[in-house]
């Protein structure tokens, strides 16, 4: 039996420098994909897609609300020739009803405790359910294992000759309740932290010197964390992650862990975040804002005071987008309530386009004031030239410390997981 799982493209944020990282869930989904079922994997982000081949099953894996509409066109090309497709992933069970109209079964939750062997089980009974319904059924965080690398095209994933981060998870959950954030919705206020044991022997098997640990956040638990860094001192990766807590103590050993910059959602001009960011840099972490833009306490003055602060704390890079209101989401249960939405087009989705009445500015006014945000904090230096400098002070620092970054590899992509 062969299955093929994709990726679907989608339109990147506009101003930002393009490049692409390998995606986490599909290989999460390959670690449990059967070993008797052979799996080729295609991310159509980095990889040309043929529609044309006769797999028993596609797997459309769908992370963002903005892929939603190529995911549709590929299930048509397939399903027209009567082939079988699934979809999963986070917008599957944000848009599961819609999707539903589209494929032949969607899948919802998370893959592990061997939910794939009865996809494959009912598949070659000529079975296929219309639905698997784990939302909110969450298997036990121990079984959540090595995820399976192997089915990347590694040497897709370089920027201008450098090889970017491997994605990898720390935990799962979050007990926060943010407002632009569906992450309650799709698992619950619970944070499941992973085995220490278990995360450390699958960033060991990553043949990358350089992670991304895609935790919703690393400040939920300061006991669990400071076991983690602890862990990870020998390991001598380096890796960028969502906040820490701004604790001194806990913020060296992610420095010494090999935490090289964080993401940090910034709203405002407050002490708290110039704080925040100096902690950071305090600790040598560098810092990549992640601004919304379009919050209802602001308007288009308070947006360009929002920038000039960025400037002022020093803050090192910064991925501005505008406040989109995603399924399921805080925000936009509100702006529904109040008749604030413009659209429900999944193609407008992207973070770069006004797709709500703003409170104190037209959508044009945001819509411009998103573009003079970018403009104004690269006036100086571009943003593919502040990337540079971050990325070349890992390199300088491998260097002086002997280790040689081992070379992209590809394996084949069949059964053993």
């Amino acid at each position: 039996m062969k299955w093929k799982s994709i990726f679907p493209k989608w339109r990147k944020l506009e101003r930002q420098t393009c490049f692409h990282l390998p995606p986490h869930a599909p290989v999460v989904f390959a670690a449990e994909v059967p070993n008797d079922v052979e799996l080729e994997f295609v991310d159509e982000n980095v990889d040309p897609l043929d529609t044309s081949d006769s797999p028993d099953l596609v797997a459309l894996s769908i992370l963002l609300t903005a892929q939603l509409p190529r995911a549709y066109e590929i299930a048509r090309a397939y399903r027209r020739r009567g082939i079988p497709v699934i979809a999963g992933g986070i917008s599957a069970t944000l848009h599961s009803e819609d999707l539903a109209k589209h494929v032949d079964s969607v899948f919802l939750g998370e893959v592990e405790g061997g939910r794939l062997a009865k996809v494959r089980d009912d598949l070659r009974a000529g079975d296929l359910k219309p639905l698997y319904d784990y939302h909110l059924d969450m298997p036990p965080i121990e079984l959540v294992g090595t995820a399976r690398r192997d089915i990347l095209n590694r040497e897709r994933y370089m920027y201008r000759g450098v090889r970017m981060l491997d994605l990898v998870h720390a935990s799962r959950g979050c007990r926060f309740n943010c407002f632009p954030c569906c992450t309650p919705f799709l698992g619950g206020r619970r944070f499941r932290p992973r085995p220490i044991e278990k995360v450390v022997e699958e960033i060991e098997s990553i043949d990358n010197g350089r992670l991304f640990l895609v935790d919703n956040s690393l400040a939920q638990d300061d006991r669990w964390v400071e076991e983690l860094f602890r862990a990870l001192i020998p390991l001598e990766k380096r890796w960028v992650s969502h906040p820490i807590a701004c604790d001194d103590r806990l913020l060296e050993l992610a420095r010494q862990a090999g935490c090289w910059y964080v993401y940090q959602a910034i709203f405002d001009t407050s002490d708290v975040i110039r704080n925040r960011v100096r902690m950071y840099h305090d600790h040598d972490i560098a810092v990549e804002g992640t601004i919304i833009l379009g919050t209802d306490d602001q308007d288009v003055d308070s947006i360009e005071r929002l920038v000039d602060f960025l400037l002022e704390i020093g803050l090192d890079l910064a991925e501005f987008t505008i406040m989109t209101p995603f399924a399921h989401t805080p925000i936009r249960a509100s702006l529904a309530k109040d008749g604030r939405l413009l659209t429900d087009d999944p193609s407008l989705y992207t973070c770069d386009r006004v797709v709500f009445q703003p409170k104190k500015m037209t959508p044009t006014e945001l819509q411009d004031a998103y573009y003079g945000a970018w403009d104004t904090f690269y006036a100086d230096a571009s943003q593919e030239l502040r990337m540079g400098d971050l990325f070349m002070k890992v390199l300088r620092e491998e260097i002086a410390s002997g280790r040689v970054e081992r070379p992209p590899r590809r394996r084949s992509a069949s059964a053993d997981a």
